[in-house]
């Protein structure tokens, strides 16, 4: 499984997202532009001292992305925070990648364009919310996702 982040705009969340990745061995695919510089000092706190083993690909857009690995339909996975569907409804595929936009507006919609079978929301009960932190997201849809692999 690969976590995709889509122009991150906070380097806390990225580097927290890292770390993620580091303990699940999950490679973390970052498309440009950033919010900030991969060298801050906030990535490299947020993630520790595991940034340094993070397996990090970075792509200047999203097609360049698409054409470099090809990604088959059914093994995309969109988050966004009004999906029609649940984390939970999906039995996630081995090589999935999981697809997150950023903190301010989420996905683009060119991105999500045809695909309103692939986006999925992470259930909210309280209206109290608007939205939750996007590594919070993050960690808690790839453990949902890992489910099987991890032998849960």
């Amino acid at each position: 499984m690969k976590l995709v982040l889509v122009t991150p705009e906070i380097p806390y969340n990225t580097g927290a997202i890292g770390r993620t990745c580091v303990a699940l061995n999950m490679e973390l695919i970052l498309i440009k532009p950033y919010g900030f510089s991969l060298d801050e000092k906030a990535v490299r706190r947020a993630g520790t001292d595991y940034w340094k083993h993070v397996n990090l690909c970075e792509y200047d857009n999203w097609q360049d992305f698409m054409d470099d690995r090809k990604p088959p339909r059914d093994g995309l996975y969109f988050f966004e925070e009004h999906g029609a569907q649940s984390v939970y409804a999906p039995e996630y595929q081995k090589d999935a990648y999981l697809v997150f936009g950023c903190e301010s507006a989420g996905l683009p919609a060119s991105i999500l364009k045809g695909n309103d079978d692939r986006i999925f929301h992470l259930p909210m009960i309280s209206p109290l919310v608007r939205s939750l932190n996007l590594a919070n997201v993050a960690t808690a849809v790839v453990y949902q996702a890992m489910r099987t692999q991890l032998g849960g």
